[in-house]
């Protein structure tokens, strides 16, 4: 299956979902993007910190969603309701596989749940961050198996 974790700049929360999911499994195919991404830029060095204190190492470069990346995703999961609605208003066709990490996770049992942009945040709210989208991949290649 292709995995699309989105954000909003892709240089946060998406990309450690990308690292933490690919450090999990080799079934998936796994990439991040952001809704309003600058395309090229590195992740935050907190971002960086909070990986590498995982053992994971994030090497990353974000890119803006696209339709290409959209139809090579088999399902997209965004860190927030508001990031899902973005895209299911630009990409319509598209919304049958577009949910927030933590709706799919959880099957709906969680509403209203979003994780939070650690954006200029200290490396230890990048921590938090990361345990969070840890234990929703979690749940969420649970639910794949």
């Amino acid at each position: 299956m292709n995995i699309l974790f989105v954000c909003t700049g892709n240089t946060c929360r998406s990309p450690m979902a990308e690292a933490i999911c690919k450090e999990k499994t080799d079934a998936h195919a796994v990439q991040s993007a952001g809704v309003f991404a600058n395309d090229g830029a590195p992740a935050t060095f907190q971002a960086i910190e909070a990986m590498d204190k995982r053992g994971i190492r994030l090497d990353h470069q974000s890119q803006t969603v696209d339709e290409s990346l959209l139809s090579w995703a088999d399902i997209v999961l965004t860190m927030t309701e508001s990031h899902k609605q973005l895209l299911n208003d630009y990409f319509p066709q598209y919304a049958d596989k577009i949910y927030s990490l933590i709706q799919y996770a959880t099957k709906g049992n969680e509403k209203n749940k979003q994780i939070a942009d650690p954006f200029g945040g200290d490396v230890a709210l990048y921590i938090e961050t990361a345990n969070e989208i840890e234990k929703y991949i979690e749940l969420l290649l649970k639910r794949m198996e």
